[in-house]
């Protein structure tokens, strides 16, 4: 793979909310985890943890906690993330790594064809997600990032670096 590879990946990566009753194999789906787990992180402590949620049960007790729950129901799976507090130690630093941990899992998914949607909107209801998924206060609930097969074009733009551009010395 080259560069130019990698860049069509990024550039070609959208967020997709529909998605077809096709499942994924479990083997693509702990690659997507491994994705995630080779991220960055400072002193390398990897303050990520996931739950995945497969099991229709669960799914469909998670999805009324957002105001997306259709796509939650819709996908094949999601990986909820948690910062394990006990691992960090800086927090901004540690989320910045949560984020990188999901940029990659997302862009694996893509790389293998499948769609993914990061959900931010059910962390307004984290201590009922926790409820839910018996997690403990020492695990906070961060993302949960909806995977499957899209079931709808992926298209969308973005300002020129110019536009975004502060400063350059």
């Amino acid at each position: 793979m080259n560069s130019g590879d990698v860049l069509y990946l990024i550039k070609t990566r959208r967020s997709i909310r529909k998605f077809l009753r096709k499942n994924i194999p479990e083997k693509v789906m702990y690659e997507i985890l491994e994705a995630g787990i080779w991220a960055p992180s400072g002193l390398n402590n990897q303050p990520w943890r996931f739950i995945i949620l497969k099991e229709r049960t669960f799914l469909e007790k998670i999805a009324p906690l957002t105001k997306y729950s259709n796509i939650i129901t819709a996908s094949d799976f999601c990986i909820a993330v948690f910062y394990n507090i006990t691992a960090g130690y800086d927090r901004d630093k540690d989320l910045m790594a949560i984020g990188s941990c999901i940029q990659n899992m997302m862009l694996y998914a893509h790389s293998a064809g499948i769609g993914s949607v990061w959900l931010g909107e059910i962390l307004r209801n984290k201590p009922r997600v926790n409820e839910l998924l018996a997690v403990d206060d020492g695990n906070e609930f961060m993302a949960l990032v909806a995977f499957g097969y899209p079931d709808e074009p992926a298209s969308s733009s973005r300002h020129n670096i110019e536009n975004m551009l502060l400063k350059s010395y």
